[in-house]
């Protein structure tokens, strides 16, 4: 059956059922994606449409394409970007069965070539971190080796790494590769795997060609390794061995190398033998021209006047990601509601949580366990929960900690935010976090890095 003309006579069809502005708003901009098996897949055009075409137009939907088909379709909306998303992951596992029965050990640079030094936007708050990432790429191997970038998520530490890669890559013949963490962890596990002959030679010997027989390694979000201790041994080898070549080492974290406690000090050493350089969050005049230039690209195709932008920017402080949640809420918010002029008025109504939420944090409980959950890499969740492994009860103390030393708040009442514990297990967390500081500098350190972050 062709979707496309099925889907073209739904449409006729549902505009039968719904207003004008019903359809105008949730339904003009759908099509069928794919009808697999007794599911209809439908493209929606943004995240608002999937909850609420499955919660009110459901039972239609499926009832008017029952009448055409005689199908009673399962419905599944997804985004365009989820459909890409899937193609391009179906295409990576095509291209690794492919690279494996053809070419062991052909190794792709997995570089993505949007992100390049044309469109980074530069400010004040990554400007140094800009002006290396280009040194670096005009001399590697040579200038700053390695380079250790840092900073919070979403300021653009992953956008230079790939421009870095990019520019070797267009103007010399070097061998690039980006991996992150995550796929360092797989690819070192997988030399424990044994092949049909009962051994992992093959495997073991493409792992050293991926990482060692290369110019330019690439790793992101290095943090990750922090509780992979032997992933850790092999990449101090790996690193020794690229960096005794004069190979170019380019990484990335979400903290400094002094704050990558969980990691060995000789690692930690070797990060800092080059450059290390933080990225800031983006101020005002960053921020307003993070947006514009989102805007100008074509990521939003109606038009926000430069009052609705620099409010945005004013309210919206910590990364790129926060600008563009803002803006996609504020299209999304006039769409819903058949809004065709975006003023200030409509910006203020449509963000008015969303801008609340983001600025009106005060050193409360909630924003302490935020942090101390960033600063572990656990899920804020993690806080509240009955979970005691070691891994969660050590933040946990610590935020109690905190929270006692830096709100005004109870033992009860923190006790209470971190999922009805008893007053006397956030007295047992404070004075044994207290008595812990005096003999172990490296937790003293830590617990005042943590309050510079929290005020």
């Amino acid at each position: 059956m062709n979707v496309a003309v099925l889907w073209d006579n739904f449409l006729d069809e549902i505009k039968k059922e719904v207003t004008t502005l019903a359809f105008e708003t949730w339904f003009k901009d759908t099509r069928l994606y794919e009808l697999k098996g007794e599911k209809a897949i439908i493209i929606v055009p943004l995240l608002i449409h999937k909850q609420h075409l499955a919660d009110n137009y459901g039972e239609i939907i499926t009832n008017i394409l029952y009448k055409l088909s005689g199908t009673n379709y399962e419905l599944e909306f997804i985004l365009q970007e989820e459909v890409e998303e899937q193609k391009e992951i179906e295409k990576r596992k095509e291209e690794q069965i492919e690279s494996k029965q053809e070419n062991f050990n052909r190794i792709q640079s997995n570089l993505k070539k949007e992100y390049n030094f044309d469109n980074f936007i530069v400010g004040n708050s990554n400007k140094f971190a800009h002006a290396a990432s280009l040194s670096v790429a005009e001399n590697p191997g040579k200038m700053y080796n390695p380079l250790f970038i840092y900073g919070n998520s979403g300021l653009g530490k992953t956008h230079l790494m790939h421009a870095i890669g990019n520019y070797i890559v267009e103007h010399s013949d070097k061998n690039v590769l980006y991996v992150t963490s995550e796929q360092f962890i797989s690819d070192f596990r997988g030399v424990n795997k044994k092949d049909d002959n009962g051994t992992n030679l093959d495997y073991l010997e493409h792992f050293k060609t991926k990482y060692r027989n290369i110019d330019v390694l690439i790793i992101d979000d290095i943090q990750m390794l922090g509780t992979a201790t032997k992933t850790q041994q092999e990449f101090f080898h790996t690193f020794n061995t690229l960096h005794s070549d004069n190979k170019q080492i380019i990484i990335s974290s979400d903290r400094s190398p002094e704050d990558l406690k969980l990691f060995e000090s000789r690692l930690r050493t070797r990060f800092c033998w080059g450059l290390t350089v933080d990225i800031f969050p983006p101020d005002f005049d960053l921020r307003v021209s993070i947006l514009r230039k989102k805007i100008l690209g074509g990521a939003i195709v109606k038009e926000i006047p430069d009052d609705v932008i620099e409010y945005i920017a004013s309210n919206m402080r910590s990364d790129v990601r926060t600008l563009e949640g803002a803006i996609n809420r504020l299209i999304a918010y006039s769409a819903m509601m058949n809004i065709s002029d975006i003023t200030l008025d409509v910006a203020i109504e449509a963000l008015k949580d969303f801008i609340n939420k983001g600025v009106s944090e005060k050193n409360n409980i909630q924003k302490i366990q935020r942090i101390v959950a960033e600063f572990f890499r656990i899920a804020p969740e993690d806080m509240k929960s009955k979970k005691r492994s070691a891994n969660l009860a050590f933040p946990r103390q610590v935020a109690m900690y905190l929270c006692r030393k830096m709100t005004d708040e109870s033992y009860p009442k923190i006790g209470a935010e971190f999922g009805g514990k008893d007053h006397t297990t956030v007295m047992f967390s404070v004075e044994k976090i207290e008595r812990e500081m005096q003999t172990n500098k490296e937790l003293a350190n830590m617990i005042e890095k943590l309050k510079k972050d929290i005020q």
